[in-house]
């Protein structure tokens, strides 16, 4: 995704959205909320995954808005339902949105009661990208208190760069997957 356009915070890495989308599990048909969409990218990959995607795309911001929407138009992103607002709010809408199988949260405010708003549709999988250490410990608290905690992965993630005509590694930020699942595994 070279041509995809940038803001503050994102996109999320190839590499994460990889991991993310394999522990989200979709289905064709299904009904995927990305949350804090930022540029879009999440989504964008998603909806090349799995045919037949329902896809919602939330965000707060004006800017990721406009990001998401140019860059949902150069990658033709069938289908998208791209929405301004905060997700607390645009969850409990009276809006097309209806059940929910699968949220990926990629950034919001109030990750407790949005946790709680998804549990209550009946979500199936939900996972979180977090880099700050306090909101993957507030998710995963939130997940066990709801019976819906799977795992938490730390996604470390080095690419190759030039250095002296040899190759070294240069890292990116961490990255924190939470997951949750309506019916955690047996084997934890």
């Amino acid at each position: 995704m070279s041509d995809l356009l940038y803001i503050s915070g994102g996109p999320t890495k190839p590499e994460i959205i990889s991991v993310s989308l394999f522990k989200l599990d979709l289905c064709e048909g299904d009904t995927f909320v990305d949350l804090g969409c930022g540029t879009g990218a999440v989504s964008i990959q998603a909806s090349k995954m799995k045919q037949g995607l329902k896809i919602y795309a939330i965000d707060a911001r004006s800017e990721a808005i406009d990001t998401a929407s140019r860059n949902f138009e150069t990658y033709q992103v069938p289908d998208v339902n791209l929405i301004h607002g905060e997700a607390t709010s645009v969850l409990t809408e009276d809006n097309d949105i209806g059940t929910i199988d699968c949220a990926f949260i990629g950034g919001t405010k109030n990750i407790d009661k949005v946790l709680e708003i998804l549990v209550d549709k009946g979500v199936k999988n939900i996972v979180i990208n977090a880099v700050r250490i306090e909101t993957v410990v507030k998710s995963m608290q939130k997940m066990r208190e709801m019976g819906i905690f799977d795992e938490v992965l730390h996604l470390s993630v080095s690419h190759g760069a030039s250095i002296a005509g040899e190759t070294m590694f240069k890292p990116d930020n961490p990255v924190y997957i939470i997951v949750g699942k309506s019916q955690p595994r047996l084997n934890q």
